[in-house]
């Protein structure tokens, strides 16, 4: 049975539990978790992060620890009973665990290696220290100082870490988090800019420390001991500032007492910050011990002396960029010249480098040097270690910057400076060494006391370094005497002068000594400075055995007296400079007499008078002792020297103000409580201070006044202590007397407190202005240190009424520039926070004072940041938890402060937000610190009131108007609170608190707004200004709590519930009370309320939907429907997604409805019983749709780069707008950002097409439109003439010149009409630099990729919809459908091109499906024009396509594995675009889809057609010599006649021209004969391509031509070609453009309804080839013997002007697909030649335009219906069973000279013409002439790619077959085609269309076959005038003659005239109509091309030529 738990309530998971049984809760090691039940050894509970999920899981598993609980029951909550750190230490850990393994993740996805700095890796290190840390306080055996220290560690990484991973600052006071609940909002404001600051600057420490280890030095001539001295030396002064640490190195060179660390390491202590500065160095003096010489050889003498060694300098700045752990490796530099050694180290400081060198290129000096910083104590802390081993302290010369109390050091410096001595008798100067002693008052020698510096003990004596023959030596060596205080009286301190010998036996002989005393007679020490000492022969040591013999001589040259000038004279002295550091011993005079004034009372006068100019470092020595004295003075002669000694008094007070000393002030107090025994001094003080105070106001020199009332804090503690003491000695005698001195002082304070300043005092009228002004600040700012003096001797209200009267005194108002105002406030926030202040009884007394100040100081906005401090103060003292009840006082005091500071404290706050912020930083931080410190009193006081206080408050207004002013005004300041930048990002505890306060405050501040501000007299400012609160109140970051961790959620919840939902429910209930008021608000408040419903929190949803029925009901009522209320919900929604609101929470809340009317279906359902339901479930829907689209732009505008997916959703939204919505000024936006995007991402073509849907909307008229997006106040003309201009640029940079011509015409026609020729000729200028770069700069033809997007997971705008898109430049297949899966990384490519299932539109997943396809121009009239460079054709491929296509093959019926040729199918899938490409977008959505099939004989007949055009065009290439080699023409021809891999033509025999296939397939007979016919056509095509190998072919590859000659020859046996036809044989290979005969009529047509089959099949007939080039052979067809090549004239390398293939791709021995078939696998369509093209056909060996590259093979460019014309439309191809007469009669060209000229005209066609379209005479340019001077390379044709359906039903009769239908695009007509005009006028392809038809394989006509012939002369010569684009017949003979080429062979076209054959009734043109005109101009044909509605595209169904549909007038544009 399941048990409650008692005491079981909770604890720590021990090991991990799967949870695998019934109920069982998975459980990992770690977790915390909350015990409910328990049973049988098992728990039931849940884990602490987790709170929902309950379940069972094993007692054994759970560690129990103790917890205290709170509101026990259901909802008890648990706290655990241990270390508030520790319980902090633990949640952190926790958060920062899953926030650790985020950051793996991001490391990991980033592929990065980065180092330890790392913040995975320092987050890792942190957290293991913390780890360790708390292990450490959870044993408990800490002492408390080294738990303190745990803690702060903790404490200090916790804080780290939080920093460093965005987390909030915790409040801490010592260590332990701070319940905000538990202290007052100012007190928790305080904390946290605590934090804020420390953790922003840390204060720089003022003490420096200097660490120097001594580790070696590296020489390789060592050999001797060393001795290295430390100092730091001031270039600047020339003097050292440290004493010497002085090392012993033994031989070497490491030190000599290795395991004494203290010898080797020191810290020079006590620096200042000044003393880190460039000129500061660490200087290092090496002396060696050992011969005389360096290299002198090694003698018997055993004498060692100290010699000069090296000296090395280091700069203290250094070391403050250098590592703190960095070994230094010092130079060492020897002197030239010893004399010089002094000085060595400032001739190395300045670089005088001859006095210098190395002392050895090896010799170094390594040691250890770091920086230190703080007090000696932190370092004791912080450098453990460092201490406990051991180290050595040197000392600083003189005291530090700061001098304790507690110090106590007493060092004599003596430095031994210089020597001059005589020779003695020698010849040579002398090797003079010092020895040095100190002996004691006996003439004793001191034991110890002579130190060379700190590092080694001291010793007895000193020896100084010996300078080789100087009789003038100088040493500048520092030894220190530590000398105890008791035994400087008497001492002295001796030197003694040697000689030292170099000869054997080295001995060191005394010649002179010298001493000097160290304390003169009156007790002063030595003076500190240079002594010139007296140097006294002495030779025998004996003699300075006996000190006292040579005391009484005199010692210094400067002592001596002026008669004894034989001792001055003498030359020999010794100079040395002494320094006393000493806290006990002075050597001042004046100080002296003073201490001992009772032994000379007459000099008492001078020495109190001297007292000031005494050094303040003497006086505090002696600080108790001259204060005794003063005290003993007074007491004994109070009338004659008592105002001496009070000012010698307020002299010491003041001195111990000053930084250096303030150290002293304790030690002040301590005399004063402890050894002051004054207890009459009280008498005299009092008096002396208010005879100082009575004269302040007639005094003219304030100074010394000011000094006495600077010092009155402590003058008032020896008052109360000396009138202390008398009481306690008398029994408390002459109180009253006391307390009426107090009295009269402090009324002479009011007195001289309340003067006014008002520039002259009352009393005399000289005086300047604010006269007693400075000395009222001074009093003011020392007066509330007396309170608490005051405090010992009265009582609190006693006191609190001295200070209320004094400072109720002070003067109203002050003098502009009188300091008072500030002072006045200082003093106040000292009283605040005085314990005066702090007693309650006191507080009562003293508020009303303060207030007063403050609300004078806050009117006027003067000294703000001082009444912050006072008013945080004062809240700070009133608690949270101070019951009404329990403190009435408490509660007075909130009224008090209410009353007098709220409306104050709201202005102060409204002000001071609205100020500029000031540019310094400093004042800037000052500036935040004063609001948030305001902006904290504010939340105090709100907090502090009840329902009392706000009963008060608003009953205080007496007014309406009043009341109404302070709503607006409160409602804002929390406008003003809410903002984020009122406090740092991290404070969430302050905003939480923040919240809290202000949701309760407009709790009771909204009944009131309902009580007065409602129904008449109601007021829409108050009511929108609280709904505008609420709605950003609910909308803040810091509540939305589902961005925020479990654990801080959960605590948030605990501590304050979910605020937002409160406020949701205050506005519902708000909102209900208005009425018939809520038209209002309509549609005002529709978008704040939808931003309140995107917060995703169901219950604020709930309550928030009811307020839009509402909304929409009442519109309704009012207007009868409620397009406001969706105009403005449309609105919001838009700028709500710009900003990034929701996130893929709200995706699927959206998915079906928008979140505000779902997925509470209560607004639908309550519209559905309207009568208004149709119109508002429409509105859902719309708003639905949109809501879609924007979701998905927002979460495309989060990624990075610019993509498909973002232009692509932009576009989405922008013809949302427009179609839908007709949002006007929306959509102009989204152009923007549409066109924005573009130029990011260098779509400049796109960009341009963007901004021209803008251009669009404006007029060339004069209306201003105001300032819009970036765009300034200018007129409609203006701007978009400056549109136009933009537009251009970037159709130039999109090289979509054509585009930019248009525009460029319309400006210039609009300068035209307003004459600004300037403009017009730049406007033309532009426009022919954009034809010369159509004509000069190459293009890039992109390829087109059809895109399908299939699944649930794709955005809206692309769900299972498919696309075609324009790839970049260089993009194949393969790197497009890389870019698509990297934009969409979780999406899968489908391997196939089938159209997928239901399954996969349905899932739950996202497939792409991708593949190349061929586009299909439109502008055909172009593509078919002669003569028209490839440069402009390539524009017409790629530009305005609407139409794609796709081929692929597939076997119907049964596969016949010998011939699949037999069975391969193609199916061909054309796409129709809802818009052409390019566009505003570089994909668009496909619009239609059309399906047509391809039979195996078609299929095999496009193959063939192909061959052939590519073999003709490389031939003509060859001729031309466009080709740099013949290598593409080699391995073509190779690759037909060598077929090797799928049997060539043999297999086409095999499949269709068998017995069992004619006779099963009737109806393709002309099929059959027309692929028999293309056979044929390809041996001949072979026959003279050979040829023309043979004539370039080198001389390295005639063996391949020679064996391609002899399979050629086999070849035509197996096609059984014996002889070729008559319409071949006559010539060669006729590539002429215009072939004159067809057949006609000799098959029935194939595509006639009787033909048909189930499934439409096109013909190849009917649909244009792609020309590609193809390794495929056409070998193994079985020939006869042939005729010989016959007809090669001279003229032959020009008559090929072929059409260039497109394609590299292989049909090898034209294999089972078809030429525009690609393979089913997409990824391999476009972009992957087979291997052996790759190698046949390299892209360097042919010359083609780079649409022709031999990658673009799969996806062919069919033809336009509008030019898909028979190919042997004239054709002169004549079946053997077709009679002449037939071919006379139907199929020959007509040319009737009686026939008008319009009707010969070809009419523009754009749909399938297969009845009537016989003939077109479109006679453009000489074909002859242009094609000849300079042959173009054709573009690839373009296709249709309508379906078979719509060509069947257009002629259900059979009709004759179209001559001008062809599948192959003509070639350029021979130079010999030029016959007659007539023939001329009748050639398409002279008439310049490059796809019209396939020319015929010979020159001559089938006048063989008719038996005629014509001369050009015979024909009409009227016909050629009416050809205005044709030459005559004399150009024709003229070029003839030039090329050498034989005249024209028929005669049939000059005697037998055509007969005209009429145009269908829809085409026919009037026979008067004006003759055919030039063609028209680029633009007028392209002008409908730039149109983005396409409605008006050529595409048209009638055969009228295509009109440019006319220009639709501009919609307004709104002012804009």
């Amino acid at each position: 049975m399941w048990i409650p738990t008692e005491n079981e309530k909770y604890g720590v998971v021990l090991a991990s539990f799967r949870g695998t049984v019934q109920h069982g809760l998975p459980l990992e090691i770690g977790d915390t978790v909350q015990l409910l039940e328990k049973c049988e050894g098992w728990y039931r509970g849940f884990v602490l992060k987790n709170p929902n999920a309950k379940g069972i899981f094993p007692c054994s598993y759970i560690y129990l620890k103790n917890a205290h609980i709170k509101n026990k029951g259901q909802f008890e909550t648990v706290i655990p009973m241990e270390d508030s750190v520790i319980t902090e230490m633990t949640s952190t850990l926790r958060d920062w665990g899953a926030m650790w393994k985020r950051l793996y993740v991001v490391k990991s996805a980033q592929h990065t290696h980065k180092n330890e700095g790392d913040l995975f890796h320092r987050l890792w290190h942190v957290m293991n220290e913390i780890l360790d840390l708390r292990r450490q306080v959870l044993v408990g055996h800490l002492t408390n100082d080294r738990m303190r220290d745990v803690k702060h560690h903790i404490t200090a990484r916790l804080d780290w870490g939080n920093e460093q991973l965005c987390l909030d600052l915790v409040p801490r006071r010592e260590f332990s988090m701070v319940d905000p609940d538990e202290i007052s909002v100012t007190e928790l404001f305080k904390l946290m800019e605590h934090r804020h600051r420390k953790k922003e600057t840390p204060v720089p420490a003022s003490t420096h420390h200097l660490f120097v280890h001594m580790k070696s030095l590296m020489s390789f001539s060592l050999g001797e001991e060393l001795e290295v001295f430390f100092h730091i030396y001031d270039s600047r002064e020339n003097r050292p500032l440290s004493e010497r640490f002085f090392v012993r190195l033994n031989k070497n060179g490491v030190p000599k007492s290795p395991e004494k660390t203290e010898r080797q390491c020191t810290l020079f202590v006590d620096l200042g910050s000044s003393d880190l500065r460039k000129d500061v160095y660490i200087v290092v003096h090496i002396i060696r011990i050992g011969r005389m010489g360096a290299g002198e050889k090694k003698n018997l003498c055993s004498v060692q002396y100290r010699r000069p060694f090296g000296c090395a300098v280091v700069s203290i700045a250094d070391l403050l960029t250098a590592d703190s752990k960095d070994d230094h490796l010092l130079k060492v530099y020897a002197c030239n010249t010893e004399s010089e050694w002094h000085q060595i180290h400032e001739s190395i400081i300045r670089k005088i480098s001859s006095r210098y060198n190395l002392a050895g290129s090896n010799t170094g000096l390594a040691v250890s040097l770091q920086l230190l910083h703080g007090d000696i104590e932190q370092l004791r802390r912080e450098y453990m270690v460092l201490f406990t081993r051991g180290v050595s302290i040197t000392k600083k010369l003189g005291f530090s910057d700061i001098i304790m109390p507690g110090d106590m050091r007493n060092d004599l410096y003596i430095t031994l400076e210089k020597g001059e001595f005589e020779k003695g008798g020698k010849s040579v100067a002398r090797n003079v060494e010092i020895t040095v002693y100190v002996l004691d008052i006996d003439g004793q020698v001191m034991k110890s006391y002579v130190a060379a510096g700190s590092g080694e003990p001291g010793g007895d004596e000193y020896h100084s370094f010996v300078l080789y023959h100087n009789n003038s030596p100088r040493w500048a060596e520092q030894i220190k005497l530590p000398i105890p205080v008791d035994m400087f009286r008497g001492s002295h301190v001796r030197f003694e002068f040697r000689h030292c010998s170099t000869k054997d036996k080295g001995e060191k002989k005394l010649f002179g000594y010298s001493f000097v005393p160290l304390m003169q007679e009156d007790g002063r020490t030595l003076p500190d400075g240079t002594h010139e000492l007296i140097i006294h022969k002495c030779e025998e040591n004996a003699n300075l055995q006996d000190s006292a013999r040579y005391l009484k001589l005199p010692f210094s040259k400067a002592n001596l007296p002026g008669n004894n000038q034989a001792v001055k004279g003498v030359k020999e002295s010794f100079w040395i400079t002494s320094f006393l550091c000493s806290t006990k011993l002075t050597q001042n005079g004046d100080m002296l007499d003073l201490l001992k004034w009772r032994a000379h009372p007459e000099r008492i006068n001078d020495s109190l008078s001297k007292l000031k100019e005494i050094d303040g470092s003497e006086i505090v020595k002696f600080l108790q002792d001259t204060l005794d004295t003063l005290f003993g003075i007074l007491d004994e002669s109070s009338q004659r020297y008592g105002l001496k000694v009070f000012d010698c008094l307020v002299h010491i007070i003041n001195l111990l103000q000053d930084s250096k000393f303030q150290h002293f002030k304790p030690v002040m107090d301590t005399y004063i409580e402890s050894h002051f025994a004054g207890a009459l001094s009280y008498r005299d003080l009092i008096k002396v201070l208010k005879w100082y105070v009575d004269r302040i106001i007639d005094a003219e020199h304030q100074d010394h006044i000011q000094q006495v009332l600077k010092a009155s804090e402590y003058i008032f503690k020896y008052i109360v202590q000396s009138r202390r003491l008398f009481a306690l000695a008398t029994g408390g005698q002459n109180e009253e007397e006391f307390r009426c001195c107090v009295h009269e002082l402090f009324m002479s304070i009011r007195f001289f407190l309340s003067q006014e300043n008002k520039g002259t005092s009352p009393v005399t009228q000289t005086q300047c202005p604010c006269v007693c002004c400075n000395s009222q600040a001074v009093f003011l700012r020392t007066f509330p240190a007396v309170y608490g003096e005051l405090l010992k001797i009265f009582t609190v209200k006693e006191v609190a009424g001295f200070v209320k009267e004094t400072l109720g005194s002070l003067p109203a108002t002050a003098h502009a520039e009188c300091p008072l105002e500030a002072v006045k406030l200082q003093c106040m926030a000292k009283t605040v926070e005085s314990q005066l202040y702090v007693n309650p009884d006191s507080r009562c007394t003293l508020l009303p004072v303060v207030l007063r100040l403050l609300q004078a100081h806050m009117q006027e906005q003067r000294d703000l940041v001082m009444c912050a401090h006072i008013l945080t103060s004062m809240l700070s003292l009133i608690r949270k938890d101070d019951s009404v009840t329990t403190e009435p006082a408490v509660s007075e005091e909130v009224d008090l402060i209410v009353e007098s500071l709220l409306g104050l404290l709201l202005q102060t706050i409204l002000e001071i937000t609205n100020r500029p912020q000031p540019a310094g930083t400093n004042m800037r931080l000052q500036f935040q610190d004063v609001t948030g410190e305001f902006v904290a009193c504010l939340l105090a006081l709100l907090r502090q009131m009840t329902d009392k206080h706000y009963q008060q408050l608003l009953q205080a207004f007496t007014s309406k108007d009043d009341l109404r002013d302070f709503l607006l005004q409160i409602f804002t300041v929390f406008r003003i609170l809410i903002r984020p930048e009122m406090f740092p990002k991290d404070w969430t505890v302050m905003r939480l608190v923040t919240n809290n306060v202000i949701i309760t405050t407009v709790l009771y501040l909204s009944d009131a707004l309902r009580k007065n501000f409602l129904n008449e007299k109601f007021d829409y400012k108050v009511w929108d200004s609280y709904f505008y609160l609420s709605v950003i109140f609910i909308n803040q970051p810091c509540l939305q709590l589902e961005s925020f961790s479990p654990s801080k959620r959960k605590k948030i919840l605990e501590k304050y519930g979910d605020m937002r939902v409160m406020m949701g429910c205050e506005i519902f209930s708000m909102w209900q009370n208005l009425g018939e008021h809520k038209l209002n608000f309509i549609p005002a408040m529709i978008g704040p309320f939808l931003e309140v419903t995107l917060v995703p929190q169901p219950d604020l949803r709930n309550v928030m939907i009811p307020i839009f029925h509402d909304m929409m009901d009442w519109e309704q009522r009012r207007s009868g429907n409620f397009k406001q209320v969706e105009a403005k919900l449309i609105d919001k929604l838009d700028s709500l997604m710009s900003e990034g609101k929701g996130d893929e929470t709200y995706r699927e809340l959206f998915n079906s409805i928008i979140p505000l009317f779902g997925p509470y279906p209560s607004l639908l359902k309550k519209i559905e019983r309207e009568t208004w339901r149709e119109s508002g479930i429409s509105l859902i829907a719309t708003v639905t749709r949109l809501m879609e689209r924007l979701l998905d732009y927002r979460d495309c505008m989060k990624l990075g780069e610019v993509d498909g997916k973002k232009i692509g959703c932009t576009v989405s939204l922008l013809n949302f707008y427009k179609t839908e919505l007709n949002k006007e000024e929306m959509y102009i936006r989204y152009i923007h950002k549409l066109y924005d995007l573009h130029l990011k991402a260098q779509n400049y073509t796109e960009a341009s097409y963007t901004l021209l849907l803008y251009d669009e909307l404006l007029e060339w008229s004069e209306r201003p439109l105001r300032e819009f997006l970036n765009y300034p106040m200018q007129s409609e003309w203006q701007r978009k003439e400056y549109l136009h201009l933009t537009i251009v640029q970037n159709f130039d940079r999109g090289k979509c010149w054509e585009n930019g011509i248009i525009l460029c015409r319309e400006l210039a026609d609009q300068y035209d009409s307003y004459y600004d020729y300037r403009n017009l000729s730049k406007m033309r200028m532009m426009e022919a630099s954009l034809y010369d770069k159509i004509m000069d700069q190459q293009r890039l033809e992109p390829e087109f990729f059809r895109v399908g997007f299939y699944g649930k997971k794709f955005p809206f705008f692309l769900r299972n919809k498919e696309f075609v898109c324009r790839g970049h430049d260089y993009e194949r297949l393969e790197a497009f459908q890389q870019r698509m899966l990297n934009e969409f990384p979780h999406a899968i490519a489908m391997q196939h091109v089938n159209q997928p299932d239901q399954t996969i539109y349905q899932a739950e997943a996202q497939y792409l499906q991708i593949y190349a396809v061929s586009p299909i121009p439109e502008s055909q009239d172009v593509l078919q024009r002669d003569g028209v460079p490839d440069n402009i054709k390539s524009f017409y491929k790629v530009n305005h396509i609407w139409r794609f296509r796709y081929d692929r093959p597939f076997h119907k019926g049964t596969k016949d594995k010998e011939n699949e040729f037999k069975s391969l199918w193609v199916e061909r899938t054309t796409l129709t675009l809802v818009q052409s490409l390019p566009g505003i977008s570089r994909w668009f959505e496909v619009d239609k889809r059309e399906l047509v099939e391809v039979s195996p004989l078609e299929n095999a007949i496009e193959v063939i057609e192909n061959k052939n055009l590519q073999l003709r065009t490389l031939i003509t290439q060859c001729q031309s010599r466009q080709m740099q080699n013949i290598n593409p023409l080699t391995m073509c021809l190779n690759g037909v006649i060598d077929a090797a891999v799928n049997g060539g033509l043999a297999r086409y025999q095999e499949a269709f021209f068998v017995k069992d296939y004619v006779m099963n397939h009737p109806e393709d007979g002309e099929k059959i004969g027309r692929l028999r016919e293309l056979m044929f056509e390809q041996a001949h095509i072979l026959e003279y391509g050979l040829a023309v190998h043979e004539k370039f072919v080198p001389q390295d590859m005639k063996p391949l031509h020679k064996k391609l000659v002899d399979q050629f020859h086999v070849m035509k046996s197996s096609l059984g070609i014996q002889e070729f036809p008559a319409y071949v044989r006559a010539s060669p290979v006729h590539f002429n453009g215009s072939p004159r005969n067809s057949c006609r009529n000799s098959v029935p047509n194939i595509l006639s309804l009787d033909g048909a089959r189930v499934v439409a099949r096109r013909s190849p007939l009917t649909y244009p080839s792609v020309n590609r080039y193809s390794s495929s052979s056409l070998s193994s067809q079985a020939s006869n013997e042939v005729s010989n090549i016959t007809g090669q004239s001279e003229s032959s390398d020009e008559v090929f002007n072929m059409q260039p293939s497109p394609s590299t791709s292989s049909l090898s021995s034209n294999h089972s697909a078809s030429p525009n078939v690609t393979s089913s696998a997409p990824s391999s369509a476009r972009g992957s030649p087979q291997l052996q093209d790759k190698h046949k056909h390299s892209r360097e060996n042919s010359c083609l335009s780079p649409r022709e590259r031999p990658v673009s093979a799969i996806f062919p460019t069919p033809l336009d219906p509008a030019q898909v014309k028979a190919p042997y439309q004239n054709s002169r191809y004549q079946f053997k069973k077709a009679s002449p007469n037939q071919i006379g009669d139907t199929i020959l060209p007509r040319s009737d000279p009686n026939l008008s000229a319009p009707d010969k005209v070809r009419p523009t066609f754009s749909s399938w013409s297969l009845d009537s379209v016989k003939e077109v005479n479109n006679t453009q340019f000489s074909d002859t002439v242009g094609k000849f001077l300079s042959p173009p390379v054709p573009p690839r044709p373009p296709y249709s790619g309508s379906s078979a359906k719509s060509i069947r039903s257009q002629s259900p009769g059979p009709m004759s077959r179209s001559p001008q239908k062809s599948s192959m695009p003509p070639f350029t007509p021979s130079p010999t085609e030029c016959q007659s005009a007539g023939l001329v006028s009748n050639s398409p392809v002279l008439s310049g269309s490059y796809s019209s038809g396939i020319s015929s394989l010979s020159r001559c006509s089938v006048s063989e076959a008719s038996g005629t012939e014509a001369t050009a002369g015979d024909h009409p010569a009227h016909l050629a005038a009416t050809m205005p684009n044709s030459v005559s017949s004399g150009s024709d003979e003229l070029i003839r003659r030039e090329n050498k080429t034989p005249p024209p062979y028929s005669v049939y076209e000059r005697t037998n005239p055509r007969r005209p054959v009429p145009l269908p009734h829809s085409l026919s043109i009037p026979p008067n109509a004006d003759p055919p005109a030039l063609p028209p101009k680029p633009h007028q044909i392209r002008t409908s091309s730039m149109k983005l509605d396409q409605a008006s595209d050529s595409r048209r169904a009638d055969g009228v030529p295509h009109v440019p549909r006319p220009r639709p007038l501009p919609r307004k544009v709104s002012q804009l």
